[in-house]
């Protein structure tokens, strides 16, 4: 009877999502769904994507394991972002009208940096999409309780997502998401309902968590431990605002007002209905003790998922893997999208030697997110990390590379060609050194690439000038961003 019902739960889904791509025609509307999207799917989309499978399953089983101090990245720092966005990056953003946020760097800066912002972000969705592949595969393997394996799953998973991504592009991410909010936010309602009377009630878990010093936020005031604290916070709350889906989420939007609006909603909505797996995942500690600590060294990730399997009746085992499903696949078909426009665009465009019709260019964008899905795939496959671990690693490289020449173009007139090239150089340098080598004694990787970054962009700005905008492509092929900031047509 599960398995039936989360049968009919996908064909539903696909069925919207492949309703929606009767609405794309052209090029726009498979990228920002025409500009068109209202305040609520605006909304939906902001939160359904960011609710992933890194929330339902990777952020409860690093809280019952290491409390409020383990999750600093997210959903403390992904939800800062998110009002971030809202308050300083959604207006500019949508007023340039641009197609993606590498024609951001490009308009800003020139070609070179263009390039190398995007190859970074694109580089960033690989953890990103293969931690929902991976869970995916999760979910398909208890579901049919060892008649498939992860592997199998992953793939089935994959090609799920991929069949109305491929079609529809943005208007089906937009409108499944609104649809999958709705049953996410209802499902986690009910499920905290009835677990907490399973637990002994709402107050009881909460003082459980508390004697437990689950609620222990703050670091220990020693150097190590605040840098360590600062560099898990800024990773997500400044890495994860250069990045595509982010940027597409905003000018999708019918107007600037629902721009801003729906992101900061959508933050909200985001923080609060992310501690509903934290309050269950920890209400398995008083429910089932022995089944927690057999889990908690092993496979935390498995706790919240057999805590309902085992103890759950029936309706809310179709509630929660409905919501579980709901929150993997969509945020899995926006971070599928946003990286294949992202190489389209801004990487695969400009090596092409003749210029593509509209209709040409969204195909090659659907065959870009057809090759993507089979590379996330294998690296879904092949990778032994955490949920938890492959989504906040994934933005440490926009952390360093793309977020100090994002804000610089936007904020500082000085900001050039040179200080956005030397900001990227010195933030990969730096971080990839320290990754690899491990000189960098108490100081994290990523937070050492970000001063070098911001740096970088300092110097680069104010010595004489040696790299200039001269590689910019042809003014008839691009969207131009007059120095001052005002977004003038295409000559």
């Amino acid at each position: 009877m599960l398995i039936a019902f989360v049968l009919l739960y996908l064909i539903l889904f696909v069925g919207i999502g492949l309703w929606a791509a009767t609405r794309v025609h052209r090029t726009r509307d498979y990228v920002v769904a025409g500009r068109s999207l209202p305040l609520y799917v605006v909304t939906a989309t902001v939160f359904a994507t960011w609710f992933g499978s890194e929330t339902v399953l990777g952020i409860s089983a690093r809280f019952v394991k290491e409390g409020l101090g383990g999750i600093i990245e997210d959903p403390f720092g992904s939800s800062m972002c998110l009002v971030l966005v809202g308050l300083f990056f959604a207006a500019k953003l949508y007023r340039m009208n641009l197609l993606t946020i590498g024609d951001f760097y490009r308009n800003r800066y020139n070609r070179s940096v263009e390039v190398v912002s995007s190859l970074a972000i694109i580089a960033s969705y690989l953890g990103w999409v293969s931690a929902q592949i991976v869970a995916l595969g999760l979910v398909f393997s208890l579901l049919g309780d060892g008649g498939m394996t992860p592997a199998q799953g992953i793939v089935l998973g994959a090609s799920i997502v991929l069949l109305y991504t491929f079609f529809g592009g943005m208007f089906s991410v937009a409108w499944t998401d609104f649809f999958q909010m709705m049953l996410i936010v209802c499902g986690l309602m009910y499920l905290t309902w009835l677990i907490a009377g399973e637990a002994g009630g709402f107050a009881a878990v909460v003082a459980h968590a508390q004697q437990a010093g689950k609620f222990e936020f703050w670091p220990a005031p020693e150097a190590k431990d605040i840098l360590a604290f600062v560099a898990a916070w800024v990773t997500m709350m400044f890495g994860s605002i250069p990045q595509q889906d982010v940027f597409q989420r905003v000018t999708s939007a019918r107007n600037e007002r629902i721009a801003v609006t729906g992101t900061l909603a959508g933050a909200g909505l985001y923080f609060v209905f992310a501690f509903a797996p934290l309050f269950l995942a920890y209400s398995a500690s008083i429910i089932d003790p022995a089944m927690v600590s057999r889990l908690i060294e092993n496979d935390p990730q498995h706790i919240l998922p057999t805590l309902v399997m085992t103890r759950a009746p029936l309706v809310a085992q179709i509630v929660f893997f409905g919501a579980l499903l709901a929150a993997i696949m969509s945020t899995a078909s926006g971070t599928l999208l946003a990286p294949s426009v992202t190489f389209t665009e801004n990487i695969l465009k400009g090596l092409l030697r003749r210029s593509l019709s509209d209709r040409q260019f969204l195909w090659t964008l659907r065959g870009v997110v057809a090759v993507f899905t089979v590379l996330v795939t294998a690296f879904a496959l092949d990778s032994d990390s955490s949920i938890y671990e492959m989504v906040g690693n994934a933005y440490k490289v926009t952390l360093v590379a793309a977020f100090v020449p994002l804000v610089a173009g936007l904020y500082w007139r000085r900001a050039t060609t040179q200080g956005a090239f030397v900001s990227a150089f010195a933030g990969l340098s730096v971080w990839l050194s320290l990754e690899i080598f491990g000189i960098g004694g108490i100081w994290p990787p990523q937070l050492a690439g970000l001063l070098a970054a911001i740096a970088g962009m300092a110097a680069g700005s104010l010595l004489p000038q040696r790299i200039g905008r001269r590689d910019l492509p042809e003014p008839h092929l691009r969207h131009h961003l007059h120095p001052a900031g005002q977004h003038v047509p295409p000559t």
